[in-house]
């Protein structure tokens, strides 16, 4: 690999997060990237999201997503709820974080991704926008586990099933 920092061809894995070069001595760190989810649910129904994109294109996710520079976890999750749903001003309830595996073009990415409870006394008219092709309201205890994308899905149900 080359150094983004010299240009040679001297860089090299040192450890499970850490990149350095045998040439210039440059490190870079390949850190824990932080991402929000969130479980909107109205009475016993949750609502589900299809991927549009890949990782997981097709299948099932809550909405969310990466977190942006300068930007809390609360800003996040209410941007990306807008941006994905038109929700406006959504805030949650802090649930647990989980730590899960993206895989995208090529470059696996670690995160952790912090999961929020949105209860809601009726269904809000919301339209599956950016990078949710279709949305759709499960049953809690029917939801198909198997038919999520990553395993922090899997792991938010729990969450509420308790």
């Amino acid at each position: 690999m080359y150094c983004p920092e010299c240009g040679q061809q001297s860089f090299s894995q040192q450890d499970e997060k850490a990149h350095s070069c045998n040439h210039c001595g440059f490190t870079y760190f390949h850190n824990t990237a932080s991402a929000v989810l969130a479980l909107i649910t109205v009475h016993d129904e949750v609502l589900v999201a299809t991927r549009a994109r890949e990782p997981g294109k097709g299948m099932f996710d809550f909405p969310g997503g990466f977190v942006d520079h300068n930007e809390s976890l609360e800003q996040a999750l209410a941007r990306e709820l807008y941006e994905e749903l038109g929700l406006p001003d959504a805030k949650g309830k802090y649930l647990g974080s989980y730590p899960n595996t993206y895989q995208h073009k090529g470059i696996t990415y670690k995160t952790c991704d912090s999961i929020f409870h949105i209860a809601l006394k009726q269904k809000p008219n919301l339209k599956a926008a950016d990078d949710v092709a279709d949305i759709c309201w499960q049953k809690i205890d029917e939801i198909p586990c198997t038919r999520f994308a990553f395993n922090s899905a899997k792991h938010a149900i729990s969450l509420i099933k308790q």
